[in-house]
C-alpha cells in the first residue's frame, strides 16, 4: 500500500492478523465504515484492557475470524483498525471487550460477551417482524453501503408555528387497511399513505419510535393472545432504523426504504419527526440483557447509583448519562447522523427530562447536552421538542430548559382543556390561557409563539373517539389486572361507558370530539394530534396499548366511510387554520386596534371567569398576511350543558361578524351564518367560531 505526505510516496506496510492485511485506522471515525479497499473500525472505552473484532459470516452465531486490536492501534482510549479485502455483503461483525469486573463500582467487563456496537447503522437478526430470536443469539452489526441519491432534494423548513403534527405508529397505520394489500405495516405501507396525509392537511409526521428495537425483548401470552414491545421505546441501536419496519430485507443498504419515505413526504410537503428515546436503552437493569454499552463502559453510559446499581429515573429499569461528555458526544452524533443521512427534519424527545439530569441524578441549571444540541449548527434548522417531564417525578413544562430552540408537549395544555371542555368547574381561566399559548408558562418576548406543542390526544392514553365514550380506563387485555396506565384521563363517556346504540348519546360523542378538534385548530400553539382521531378510531378504552400489536392499536381503516363527515370536518379545521395567520402567530395590528388575542365571556371584554364559568370566548385580530386586509377570529366555547347566549364585540359601521365553525351541527358547519344584533345563541356542549366579513 502507498502513501502520499508532502509530495512524497512511502510504502506502508500491511500488518497480518488472523490472515488479514490490517493496518491502524482513522480514529475519528466512530463506527464501522466502508472505505475503498476495506473496512475501518473504530470504538472506544475508558477502561477496557483490550479488544477484540469478531466477524461472522451471515446468520451464524460464532465468528469466523476474531482480530485482537494491537496495542499500537489504541491510541487514548480510541481502538481504530481498517481490514483490507472485506466484501460487506458477507459479513457480520461485534465485538469482545475484556477488562476489570469490580460490579460494586458499576465495572461489569465479561471477554465472553458479543458486543453491539453502539455505533451500529443497521443491526442483524430483526428483520422479520415478531420473530423470537434463541435465547443463544446475540446482536450483531452489518457495514452500511450508504448509495441512497437525493438528488436536487430540498426540505419544506416548515415554520415551527405553521407546522400541525400527527402522531402515528408506522407499523399500526397501515396493517389494516384495505388499500394496502402487498405491505403493510412497513415503510413503503406509510408511503402509499401520503395522498391520504394531503387531503388530510397535515405537514408534519410524527413517527412513534422507529430506532432498532427488539420487539420480541418482553414476549409473553395472555388469555391467548400474543403480547410485545409494540411500541418500541426500548432501544437497541441509536444510529440503526428498525429492520421490522422494512417491506424487503435491505442487506448492507439499511434505511433506503425510509429514506424514499422521508424523501417523498417531504416533496410533498409535510416533514418528518422522529420519536427518539435517549432516557434508557433496551439493556435494562441488574436483570436485563447484556449486549452492547454494558460491556463498553456500564458505569459511563448508565446512572448508576453508589453502589453500582442503576437508578431508573425512566420507569425501564436503567437511565442513559445523558450528561457525561461520552454519552454527550454519541447523542450528538446521532442526532447529526439522522439529519445529514436521512434529512429528518425534527425529533421529539421522550421523557427529555432526564437529559437535564446530572450523574448522580439531580437536576442541572444548564444541562450541557440540551445546550448542545440547542446551538448545533448541523440541527440549526431541526425542529427539537421535549417532553418535558420523567417518571422520576421531574416536570418541567413551562421550565424545560430551552435556549428558545426547544418546544414543549404542554401537558397542561392536554388537562386543561380536557377538564374544561367536559364541564369541570373552575377552568375557564386555565382554558383561556392554553388557547392563548399559554402565556404563563412561556415568555413569548424570549420563546416566541414556538414554544408550546398544543395536544389533547397521543399514543400514550386514550383515543379522542375514547375520550368521550371511557369514564375509566379498560387495559384488561395488556395482562396487568388494569394496573397499568394513567388513571387521571379527564374523560367523559357521555351517559354510557363503551359503546352504545343510543342514537343521542353517539349524536353528543360526536360533537364532543368536533369541539376538542375545533379548539385545537383555534390555539395558539403548535397543534398535534392521534392518527386516527380524524375518523373516530378507537382503542376499545385502552389507554396504554404498548404490548398490542393488534386490533386494538391497529388503525381501523375500515371506519372512514362511516365517519367521512368527521374526517371531512377536520380537514376545513386544518384549512381554516392555515388560512388564518392571526391563530398562530402576531399580525400587524388590525384597523380596530384589537389586541391579537383577547379573552372574552357571555359579555364582550369580560374575562372575569367565576368558579362556575363554563363558557369563554377568545378572540385573535390582526392582518390578514396576502392581502392585508383586517382579519379576526373569534373562537366561542360553551362546555355548559344548556344554551348561552354570547355578546360579540361590537363591530365599526360597515364590518360584521359570520358564522363559520358550529360543531352543534353534524357537519360541523351553521345552518345560518348570519349574526344578529351582535350576539350569537350556542346551544349546550357546542363550540362557534366567528369571523370578521
Amino acid at each position: 500500500m502507498t502513501e502520499i505526505t508532502n509530495h512524497r510516496i512511502h510504502l506502508v506496510p500491511f500488518d497480518q492478523i488472523s490472515g488479514f492485511d490490517v493496518r491502524p485506522g482513522f480514529y475519528d471515525i466512530n463506527g464501522a465504515t466502508a472505505i475503498p479497499g476495506g473496512v475501518n473500525f473504530t470504538i472506544h472505552s475508558n477502561q477496557a484492557t483490550s479488544c477484540k473484532l469478531l466477524l461472522f459470516h451471515r446468520t451464524e452465531e460464532e465468528p469466523y475470524a476474531v482480530l485482537p486490536f494491537p496495542d499500537h492501534y489504541r491510541i487514548g482510549n480510541v481502538y481504530s483498525m481498517i481490514v483490507f479485502k472485506l466484501d460487506i455483503e458477507e459479513f457480520e461483525y461485534a465485538y469482545s471487550l475484556d477488562g476489570p469486573y469490580e460490579p460494586e463500582k458499576g465495572i461489569i467487563f465479561n471477554k465472553n460477551k458479543y458486543l453491539l456496537d453502539p455505533y451500529a447503522k443497521a443491526v442483524t437478526g430483526q428483520s422479520v417482524w415478531g420473530k423470537v430470536k434463541p435465547k443463544d443469539s446475540t446482536y450483531k452489526a452489518r457495514v452500511v453501503r450508504d448509495d441512497f441519491d437525493w438528488g436536487d432534494f430540498l426540505q419544506p423548513e416548515i415554520p415551527m408555528e405553521d407546522t400541525i403534527i400527527y402522531e402515528l405508529h408506522v407499523r399500526g397505520y397501515t396493517m389494516q387497511d384495505g388499500s394496502i394489500t402487498t405491505v403493510p405495516g412497513t415503510y413503503a405501507a406509510l408511503e402509499q399513505k401520503i395522498p391520504y396525509l394531503k387531503q388530510l392537511g397535515v405537514n408534519a409526521v410524527e413517527l412513534m419510535p422507529i430506532f432498532e428495537f427488539d420487539e420480541m425483548k418482553d414476549y409473553r401470552e395472555h388469555n391467548g393472545s400474543k403480547l410485545i414491545d409494540y411500541w418500541g421505546y426500548n432501544t437497541v441501536s441509536f444510529f440503526a432504523p428498525n429492520t421490522g419496519y422494512s417491506a424487503q430485507v435491505e442487506y448492507n443498504r439499511e434505511g433506503n426504504e425510509l429514506k424514499k419515505l422521508i424523501r417523498s413526504l417531504n416533496k410533498n410537503g409535510i416533514e418528518v419527526i422522529l420519536d427518539v428515546v435517549f432516557n434508557h436503552t433496551a439493556e435494562g437493569n441488574e436483570q436485563g440483557p447484556f449486549f452492547s454499552f454494558k460491556g463498553f463502559d456500564n458505569n459511563i453510559y448508565y446512572m448508576l447509583t453508589p453502589d453500582g446499581k442503576y437508578y431508573n429515573y425512566s420507569g425501564c429499569g436503567n437511565t442513559l448519562n445523558c450528561n457525561h461528555p461520552i454519552v454527550q458526544q454519541m447523542i450528538l452524533e446521532c442526532l447529526r447522523y439522522w439529519v445529514t443521512s436521512y434529512r429528518v427534519n425534527g425529533f421529539r424527545f421522550d421523557l427529555a427530562s432526564i437529559l437535564g439530569r446530572n450523574e448522580d441524578g439531580s437536576p442541572m441549571n444548564k444541562p450541557p447536552l440540551i445546550q448542545s444540541l440547542a446551538f448545533d449548527p448541523i440541527l440549526g434548522k431541526a425542529k427539537l421538542i421535549a417532553e418535558a417531564w420523567d417518571a422520576g417525578g421531574l416536570y418541567q413544562v413551562g421550565s424545560f430548559p430551552s435556549w428558545s430552540r426547544f418546544a414543549e408537549w404542554n401537558g397542561k395544555y392536554r388537562d386543561d382543556l380536557r377538564s374544561f371542555l367536559k364541564g369541570d368547574d373552575n377552568t375557564a381561566e386555565a382554558a383561556v390561557a392554553r388557547i392563548s399559548g399559554s402565556p404563563d408558562l412561556y415568555d413569548t418576548k424570549i420563546r416566541g409563539n414556538n414554544a408550546s406543542v398544543n395536544f389533547l390526544t397521543c399514543h400514550d392514553g386514550f383515543t379522542l373517539y375514547d375520550l368521550y365514550s371511557y369514564n375509566e380506563k379498560h387495559n384488561e387485555a395488556n395482562g396487568w389486572y388494569n394496573t397499568d396506565g394513567e388513571n387521571n384521563n379527564r374523560s367523559w363517556n357521555c351517559g354510557w361507558e363503551g359503546e352504545t346504540d343510543d342514537p343521542e348519546i353517539q349524536k353528543l360523542r360526536r360533537r364532543m370530539i368536533r369541539n376538542a378538534f375545533t379548539v385545537l385548530m383555534v390555539s395558539r400553539g403548535t397543534p398535534m394530534f392521534l392518527a386516527g382521531d380524524e375518523f373516530c378510531n378507537t382503542q376499545f378504552g385502552n389507554n396504554n396499548p404498548y404490548c398490542q400489536d393488534n386490533e386494538i392499536s391497529w388503525l381501523d381503516w375500515s371506519v372512514l366511510d362511516k365517519n367521512h363527515e368527521m374526517f371531512e370536518f377536520f380537514s376545513s379545521m386544518i384549512r381554516f387554520r392555515k388560512e388564518h395567520a392571526v391563530i398562530r402567530k402576531n399580525t400587524e395590528p388590525c384597523s380596530m386596534n384589537y389586541p391579537s388575542i383577547s379573552h372574552h365571556g357571555t359579555l364582550p371584554w369580560n374575562a372575569d371567569y367565576q368558579w362556575n364559568c363554563h363558557t369563554i370566548g377568545v378572540m385573535f385580530a390582526g392582518k390578514n398576511l396576502e392581502n392585508g386586509q383586517d382579519d379576526v377570529v373569534y373562537l366561542a366555547v360553551n362546555a355548559y350543558w344548556e344554551c348561552q347566549k354570547v355578546s360579540l364585540p361590537i363591530l365599526p359601521e360597515g364590518k360584521k361578524w359570520k358564522v363559520v365553525v358550529d360543531t352543534y351541527n353534524e357537519s360541523g358547519h351553521p345552518e345560518n351564518s348570519e349574526v344578529y344584533e351582535n350576539c350569537i345563541m350556542m346551544q349546550p356542549r357546542s363550540v362557534q367560531v366567528v369571523i370578521l366579513q
